[in-house]
């Protein structure tokens, strides 16, 4: 009589494994602390991937009948936190996939996985191989994971792909455009993660692990596994995608100047649309960078519609989107893209940080507010709502909590030139209440420019506000000079707008490309 298969022990996806037997979820062989329902909760969702679990059958999996609970919020806690202990971000997740009113998906590749062979079943294997010795084969060596041949040679072949790629959209044909202008009908949605062998997987879901960290060190970290991917497999679309995902916040997140970050970011995103023409994700990203790196507002739009066609629910490209358009002084078309964003991502913070930023830019002042206090307490080590928080007390002049905010922004990100700007405003505001923070701040910020520290954007801020209209002009115009990616945002900046009357600043609008506002 044979007796029943046992069920799967270990599934092993990307840098984790869960051991379904245990209870237990390890990332990279260590135990990640995890609690009985959300284990549950990702145990339903590997037992089905790539289908869609509605939220009923999770509270019919995870709760009793007889029990009575507020099932709602025991889900969407639930999923927070299994998240959390995966570090996967809902508005660009990696393994589990939020669909709209319904329920949740296993996006993630996960290895088959591996029964355990019951007692008499090894016995049985043991004998075979005592009595069979010549047809025992020895095993042959596992590869490492990161063999330095492919490695070296990405790292060397990587700058010259970088240029040449650039060098190929500088002079481009303009058959490019007739193309993007071309009406197709929208594309199915597609996978992440196809056409890559297993190592290149795994570094690309390790790059993404470290990328949804958001800090300067994971990102490096996941510029390196990302990198590893392509070396793997240098026809691995998604990898390129994740590359030039780091290199555009690198230039927030760390002190990597925004002109290296977007070259490298400009050059990865167009591979990717090369290797993959149907991946809304690479159209999303490119669109980002072609905006914030290339100053190209039509091609950018272009991109980001192209993204949509390819797949309406593309998070990331509602997100970016409603940026853009913010960019544009097109306030309420942002608030519609953020809201989609939202609607397809209801747990992410940065979603609800920058709905927060497009509140305020719309003149919803209190729920902006509102929102972005709440967002802090929840979250204080989350850097969008202290720097959207000190803007707007900025704005209205509540001088010692925009002081509050760019300090724990400053600390947040390890800026010496941030945190040495507040501590000179505070000094001023305490000797001379605005007209004495603004003198100080300036002053500080003028020998941080002299001594390369800091943007002449923060310099035209602070200017502007003493009502130094031609020096405001003077260091808006050296920004377009450095092409400084912050000058972008001037058209909605409430600190130019007694500017805008002024001829010079409809011209300053086209050098960069933006509309006139009037």
């Amino acid at each position: 009589m044979g007796s029943a298969q046992a069920p799967p022990a270990l599934i092993r996806f990307g840098v984790f494994e869960a051991d379904l037997r245990a209870g237990e979820l390890r990332r990279n062989g260590v135990r990640v602390r995890l609690q009985d329902l959300p284990f549950r909760m990702l145990t339903l969702l590997l037992s089905r991937p790539g289908q869609v679990i509605t939220r009923e059958e999770f509270r019919q999996a995870l709760w009793p009948p007889n029990v009575f609970v507020d099932f709602e919020q025991g889900i969407s806690s639930a999923v927070m936190r299994l998240r959390d202990a995966l570090s996967d971000a809902a508005d660009n997740p990696i393994f589990i996939e939020t669909i709209d009113r319904r329920g949740y998906r296993w996006i993630g590749p996960i290895h088959p996985p591996q029964p355990l062979a019951s007692a008499s079943q090894q016995k049985e294997s043991q004998e075979q191989e005592k009595a069979s010795p010549e047809k025992q084969v020895p095993p042959a060596p596992a590869p490492p994971p990161s063999s330095p041949s492919p490695w070296w040679k990405v790292v060397i072949a990587l700058p010259v792909v970088l240029a040449l790629l650039f060098a190929l959209w500088i002079f481009r044909p303009t058959e490019r455009d007739a193309k993007a202008s071309a009406k197709s009908s929208p594309a199915p949605a597609r996978d992440f993660h196809q056409s890559a062998n297993r190592e290149a997987e795994d570094f690309y879901l390790k790059g993404r692990f470290y990328w949804n960290k958001r800090t300067p060190e994971s990102l490096n970290q996941a510029v390196d596994a990302f990198t590893q991917a392509i070396a793997h497999d240098p026809n691995y679309s998604d990898a390129y995608v994740g590359l030039a995902d780091c290199y555009n916040l690198l230039r927030e997140f760390s002190a990597m100047p925004g002109n290296e970050a977007y070259f490298k970011a400009f050059a990865a995103a167009r591979k990717a649309v090369e290797l993959d023409p149907q991946s809304s994700e690479a159209h999303a990203s490119l669109a980002f960078v072609t905006f914030w790196g290339m100053w190209d507002a039509p091609d950018a739009e272009k991109e980001f519609r192209r993204a949509l066609e390819l797949d309406p629910n593309n998070v990331k490209a509602h997100h970016w989107y409603a940026t853009f358009l913010h960019a544009l002084n097109r306030n309420d078309e942002a608030l519609t893209e953020i809201d989609l964003a939202r609607q397809l991502a209801p747990d992410s913070s940065s979603i609800l940080a920058d709905k927060g930023a497009l509140l305020w830019a719309a003149g919803r002042r209190e729920p902006a507010l509102q929102l972005l206090q709440q967002l802090e307490t929840a979250e204080p080590d989350f850097i969008s709502p202290h720097r959207y928080l000190s803007l707007a007390y900025f704005d209205i002049g509540d001088y010692p909590r925009y002081i509050a905010e760019l300090k724990q922004e400053a600390l947040l990100t390890d800026d010496a030139t941030k945190l040495s700007t507040a501590e000179a405003a505070a000094k001023g505001f305490a000797q001379g209440g605005e007209r004495g923070l603004l003198e100080t701040q300036l002053a500080e910020q003028l020998k941080l420019y002299a001594q390369g520290k800091m943007s002449p954007y923060f310099v035209a801020q602070t200017e502007s506000r003493l009502g130094h209209r031609r020096e405001a002009l003077k260091y808006l115009s050296l920004c377009v000079q450095s092409h400084d990616e912050r000058v972008l945002g001037v058209s909605c900046d409430q600190d130019f707008v007694k500017l805008r009357s002024d001829p010079a600043f409809d011209q300053l609008l086209a050098k960069i490309g933006l509309p006139p506002l009037n």
